[in-house]
């Protein structure tokens, strides 16, 4: 029997349960002699042949109690598996005892009753002092400061958060009911706790309960089921929190400490990705990759997921100082191991460009460095041609010159129909990755999708900001939308695609719904703990140039089919004539060069005719009044 140290407050709580246990030896002998002998008068001879067998019977049953492990649980902590080893302690050590009392006294003056009157009374004074401990612990150590606390789901998450708030030490949530839709869980308990209805019932059930905050305790709840939690927490106007989902809890791991305010995420975020890891791994490991525009908010999320997959080398090309500084420092703390190359370049700079593809030759670029920003763009065309369409050019060549095995465009759902300069500048982009790929050994693909949640300049980080600064918070039109995804989310799907890319390929990702912006605006003011239209009010300012009331994720053209991932599918794309491309590439350079902005738009219309320009539909018209929710 091996004994392990424990520090001396361990030892002395544990020593006070051996006492404990020890005393209940004779208690629960004599006793049974006493039950056997009712009304309780033990003839003496009877008595005295009982106190003698003590000291083997004590002997015998605390080796059992070591044996079968007691002092391994805490006995605040009491639970079935602490119960089933008293049992088994008891019934071997009652059993051993009989045997051996047989052995020495053929049981005589000893009633053989006693031996199953002991071994029952033992096991009630063990069990039953542990059990009134806890009871005692959880009901005398008031609950009186905590908060009255609401659980919203009665599964596997909610059974363990209940578990892990009975047993805090300080006492901050007092757990007081369930809300669970499932009608088999109905009048059900959970360690005392009683599921007292459905989520339609919440008001009333904080009502009636005085309930001071609600935890949501549903890690598998869709979007669509969180945002149906999240409006009945509403109405109740109480703080409330969540666990994380599935992807981020493991299973069992559940605590007080993971519990945290209801993300946007939450309610606009889709199912877990489920992803071919080691098919990117295969793809990916060992290679020699080059990530243009690494600084931003992909590029630097692609970084990252890299990073992981054991790279012979990762090389970054950006032209924002500051953020190819701040990357820097994150890869070389987090991955000290990796081999990192930071270059602070334009991609439209060939020289500097080939320079970096002559030194580290990579095998495989994925090319995210683009300005995204649509009304700003709109009078800044020149700038957007030269980053978006010739960069992306620059970039190719070099892949093509030095033999690289992939070349990763990464392109948005604004390149369907466009009706802005970003949106017809990406395009092109793709029209030259598409038709370069038959042109060279480098398999050339193309990722599209929609808008990406907290990425840099985006209208999430801008709704905080007016948020916190008291309102109000502008909205173009009641009717927008937007397809929106996560950032790694985003990034693992274009991960996944490079694996299913043979070239030629423009992969669409799944963006799910597209989302309102009202719906958007309302939700962050009131995850802030505010109210719509009372403490911060919504302004509609009008669309502005270039920009569409709905994004498309493809053109009618395309034809969609899947790739076997259920998250990607497969846009067909249009063939373009090579010389005419090439050709309109010089003419944009000369364009660029001379600063020609009516010839560098006629280039645009002339590849992308369906590009609308700054035309508005009627639907589009600036509205000039606001409206509050």
């Amino acid at each position: 029997m091996r004994f392990k140290l424990l520090p001396s407050g361990k030892w002395q709580s544990r020593a006070i349960a051996l006492s404990h246990d020890i005393a209940a030896i004779p208690l629960a002998w004599l006793v049974a002699y006493w039950f056997r002998f009712s009304p309780g008068v033990i003839p003496p001879a009877i008595l005295a042949q009982a106190l003698k067998m003590l000291p083997f019977l004590v002997t015998v049953q605390v080796t059992a109690y070591f044996s079968f492990g007691l002092y391994r649980g805490i006995w605040g902590f009491a639970s079935l598996p602490d119960l089933v080893r008293i049992i088994k302690a008891v019934a071997a050590g009652t059993a051993v005892s009989a045997l051996g009392i047989a052995f020495f006294t053929q049981f005589q003056q000893i009633p053989r009753s006693v031996f199953l009157l002991y071994g029952l009374l033992l096991i009630l004074f063990l069990g039953g002092s542990r059990l009134f401990y806890r009871w005692f612990r959880y009901n005398m150590n008031s609950f009186s400061d905590a908060k009255r606390v609401l659980i919203i789901g009665g599964g596997q998450a909610g059974e363990g958060l209940i578990r892990d708030l009975l047993r805090d030490a300080d006492r901050k949530f007092n757990p007081i009911a369930i809300l669970d839709d499932r009608r088999q869980k109905q009048g059900l308990e959970i360690h005392g706790v009683r599921v007292v209805g459905k989520l339609k019932d919440m008001l009333a059930i904080v009502k009636q309960f005085n309930i001071d905050m609600i935890f949501i305790a549903v890690p598998s709840a869709s979007s669509k089921a969180m945002q149906r939690i999240v409006s009945f927490c509403e109405q109740t106007q109480l703080p409330f929190r969540t666990l994380p989902g599935l992807k981020d809890l493991a299973s069992g791991n559940v605590s007080i400490n993971a519990l945290r305010e209801v993300s946007i995420e939450d309610l606009l975020g889709r199912e877990p990705v489920s992803l071919d890891w080691e098919a990117i791994n295969q793809s990916l490991n060992g290679k020699t990759i080059l990530v243009s525009g690494g600084g931003g908010s992909i590029g630097s999320e692609l970084c990252r997921q890299i990073a992981k997959l054991n790279p012979a080398g990762l090389i970054v090309i950006e032209h924002s100082e500051y953020n190819l500084y701040a990357l820097e420092l994150e890869m070389k703390r987090s991955f000290p191991q990796l081999n990192f190359y930071a270059h602070l370049l334009d991609v439209t700079d060939k020289v500097a460009v080939e320079k970096v593809f002559s030194q580290y030759r990579p095998e495989v670029i994925f090319h995210a460095a683009a300005y995204k920003h649509v009304p700003l763009l709109e009078s800044q065309l020149r700038v957007a041609v030269r980053n978006n369409i010739l960069g992306t050019w620059v970039i190719a060549q070099q892949a093509v010159a030095y033999a690289a095995q992939q070349f990763v465009l990464i392109s948005t759902d604004k390149a369907v129909n466009p009706t802005n300069v970003m949106g017809a500048s990406k395009r092109v982009a793709e029209i030259l990755c598409q038709n370069l790929d038959s042109q060279s050994s480098t398999d050339f693909i193309t990722v599209r999708f929609g808008n990406v949640l907290d990425s840099a300049g985006s209208v999430v980080p801008l709704f905080r900001q007016q948020i916190a600064a008291g309102g109000p918070v502008t909205v173009t039109h009641p009717e927008v939308s937007r397809f929106f995804m996560t950032i790694p989310e985003a990034s693992q799907l274009i991960l996944q695609a490079t694996t299913i890319g043979r070239g030629g390929e423009i992969f669409v990702l799944d963006m799910g719904e597209p989302i309102k912006i009202t719906y958007l605006a309302e939700q962050l003011i009131r995850l802030s703990g505010l109210s719509v239209g009372t403490d911060i009010e919504i302004q509609y300012t009008g669309l502005r140039p270039g920009e569409k009331l709905h994004e498309e994720l493809f053109h009618e053209s395309e034809h969609l089919i899947s790739t076997g991932h259920e998250k990607i599918m497969q846009a067909q794309y249009r063939p373009f004539d090579w010389q005419e491309l090439v050709h309109s590439i010089r003419e944009m350079v000369l364009a660029c060069e001379t600063s020609s902005e009516i010839g560098l738009r006629e280039l645009l219309s002339k590849l992308v005719p369906e590009y609308q320009g700054q035309q508005l539909s009627r639907d589009e018209i600036p509205i000039l009044s606001h409206f509050s929710s």
